[in-house]
């Protein structure tokens, strides 16, 4: 996200609790009542959206984290085309020598 971009949503979320308070003051309620309710409206949004992102960074679901697993799956993928079919019979012998020995192990 470029600078512009966070200017721009915080001037936007400035400028929407300002017209929540109209709201507010035109629907009959006094200024206090309507800077506390406008108040209460943007940090409950704020909260939302950390609770979104909490959600995300937990679940592992951030941009990053996607971008890397891509390029791992791209690197295994060119690997395995620059592979003789023999290196790959070999590794798939392997994988099912592993495979055996675990499920030995668990019993």
């Amino acid at each position: 996200m470029r600078k512009i971009d966070v200017i721009g949503i915080a001037v936007g979320v400035i400028a929407g609790g300002g017209i929540l308070y109209i709201v507010f003051q035109i629907a009959g309620l006094d200024s206090l009542q309507a800077g506390i309710w406008s108040q209460a409206l943007l940090v409950g949004g704020l909260v939302g959206w950390m609770l979104t992102y909490l959600l995300r960074v937990l679940t592992k679901n951030m941009t990053y984290n996607q971008q890397l697993k891509d390029y791992e799956d791209a690197v295994l993928q060119k690997r395995l085309e620059q592979m003789t079919p023999e290196e790959i019979e070999a590794l798939q012998a392997e994988i099912e020598r592993e495979k055996y020995s675990e499920a030995e192990n668990k019993s």
